[in-house]
């Protein structure tokens, strides 16, 4: 029941409004992101991956990524969606098959990427993943993403008539939402916002609009994507660096969060899974 409610849930945050999603990298960047308001929680392919010791780009073993989804889920009461990269396998047979054990899991979206490959591939895979989510009884929420602007697969000129096609093909396949990004033209996000017959989902990035005119542009969701995960990271590599050449690796003064504060997210947590 809490599944059939999670995804009820997701799927009305895309109708009306913007919704913004953190992306969480591990169970315990996803109960901090859900106690500070989060309607939702979303992962990030690259910062699951790091955590986990690997390179981003579809590197991370299945079985790491599903624990990982599993443990995130273990700790929040949100809807929870996965960024999936390409599914872990060319095969669309396969790739339900992964996609069944992220629903399984607990994951009610996902993010699943064209890349470099043929939109028709991308395709194939949304439709056995939708028929395979039907025949469980869930409704999956999936969230085609297309590269054309974040590889550069089309020229400026033709980007947004790309987008559409593809958009056209995603949508015929049984996609809920297109997540573009890369795109920051406000033009550009217009036209695909009226004629992709999708919502859209845009990534944070320098040159992006703001949130209320992205809002008044009809864009439905705006994804922080790995950017969280990277300033962390690099935090920590600030904080380490002075330790080790200074022994002084405190954090700075006046942060809200402290021992006490962190522990505290997690307190009950393992009383209420049993």
């Amino acid at each position: 029941m809490t599944a059939i409610n999670h995804a009820a849930t997701f799927r009305q945050l895309h109708q009306h409004g913007l919704l913004l999603l953190a992306n969480a990298w591990d169970a315990g960047s996803a109960r901090l992101i859900e106690s500070l308001g989060a309607k939702a929680i979303a992962t990030t392919s690259a910062g699951v991956a790091w955590a986990n010791g690997y390179a981003d780009g579809s590197h991370l073993p299945m079985q790491q990524s599903i624990a990982t989804i599993a443990n995130i889920v273990r700790v929040i009461r949100v809807p929870l969606s996965v960024d999936f990269e390409d599914g872990y396998a060319s095969d669309p047979a396969t790739v339900a098959d992964n996609v069944a054990r992220v629903i399984d899991a607990g994951a009610v979206g996902i993010n699943i990427e064209d890349g470099a490959d043929s939109p028709d591939l991308l395709a194939s895979k949304i439709e056995r993943i939708k028929r395979m989510a039907a025949q469980r009884g869930v409704d999956l929420f999936v969230n085609a993403r297309t590269d054309v602007y974040l590889r550069g697969l089309a020229s400026d000129d033709r980007r947004v008539e790309e987008t559409l096609a593809r958009a056209a093909r995603y949508r015929a396949a049984g996609a809920d939402n297109l997540f573009v990004p890369g795109v920051v033209d406000a033009d550009d996000i217009r036209r695909i916002v009226a004629n992709a017959g999708l919502p859209l989902n845009v990534m944070s990035r320098p040159g992006l609009p703001g949130v209320p005119e992205l809002a008044a542009l009809g864009v439905r969701r705006l994804s922080a994507g790995a950017s969280i995960s990277i300033a962390t990271l690099d935090c920590v590599a600030g904080l380490t660096s002075s330790f080790l050449h200074h022994g002084e690796g405190n954090p700075v003064p006046g942060k809200a969060l402290d021992y006490g504060v962190i522990n505290k997210l997690f307190d009950g947590i393992e009383a209420r899974q049993q």
